[in-house]
């Protein structure tokens, strides 16, 4: 029986070097049906190249954010599973094979993600324990931080469209904003073995400003109020809120902003 397409999708912003490295890590894949689709979020170095080689199909569309690029490349999709990797990180060469027998020895799941080997200015660096993954009803794992990897990520369309895809609206956070929407009703399978490299602490590493929490208040504002959401986890959800309103209310008063802390404060008063 023929293996399902896959439709590999890399968002980049004036990443070429690294993006050449990541296509590499992909065209090596021992899995055989694989679209590669980059999306090109308004780069102005050497990205534009790839619109000439064959075995990819490129989109070049004006800087609007990494939600916003993946969401472009999910509509160009032809496969019915997605798989996302970030211009900056790279597979193991058997990442999408193990990826599909997993699924295929577990028919019940329609989404899984795998292990990450981090890479800070050349170091591999350990992750802490609040980084531990799960497979299964994830949700109340993903409450306090994004503990999925959009790199990792293989997952039927269906659950994508679902979803609605990322949020354009939210510029950081918005892979931890779309996993729990998705683990709200689905199951995730989590592949133990280290199929993905991460590699920060470069010059074209995105913005890691303080005040992330501010997205993810969004997003657990959102689950909040939704009305399919289980009791127990919508009171797990707040509770979850309220702690980041506190750090966010404090961080905001020793920074000088009363206005900001006193909305976050209000937040929690409220839900």
């Amino acid at each position: 029986m023929r293996l399902p397409l896959i439709s590999v999708i890399i968002p980049t912003y004036n990443r070429y070097k690294f993006l050449l490295e990541a296509i590499n890590s992909v065209e090596t894949q021992t899995y055989p049906e694989i679209e590669i689709i980059v999306v090109d979020d308004g780069s102005t170095d050497e990205t534009s190249s790839l619109s000439k080689k064959e075995n990819i199909k490129y989109i070049f569309r004006e800087n609007k954010g990494p939600a916003a690029a993946r969401n472009t490349g999910a509509r160009a999709a032809k496969g019915d599973w997605l798989a996302f990797l970030d211009s900056d990180d790279l597979w193991k060469h058997k990442k999408l094979a193990k990826q599909w027998n997993a699924l295929e020895e577990n028919p019940d799941y329609k989404v899984v993600y795998t292990n990450e080997i981090w890479i800070r200015n050349g170091t591999r660096i350990n992750q802490r324990k609040k980084h531990k993954k799960f497979s299964g009803w994830i949700y109340p794992q993903c409450l306090p931080l994004c503990i999925v990897s959009p790199s990792s990520i293989l997952l039927h369309r269906k659950l994508w469209e679902e979803a609605g895809g990322m949020d354009e609206s939210l510029p950081m956070a918005e892979d931890y904003d779309l996993w729990l929407r998705i683990s709200a009703k689905h199951k995730f399978l989590f592949l133990d073995e280290y199929l993905i490299v991460k590699r920060a602490g470069h010059p074209a590493q995105l913005s890691t400003e303080w005040g992330i929490d501010r997205y993810r208040v969004a997003a657990l504002l959102k689950m909040v109020n939704d009305s399919e959401l289980r009791d127990d986890w919508k009171d797990l959800t707040r509770k979850e809120l309220r702690k980041k309103n506190e750090i966010l209310t404090a961080g905001f008063k020793k920074h000088g902003k009363p206005d900001e802390a006193d909305y976050y404060e209000n937040i929690s008063l409220t839900i």
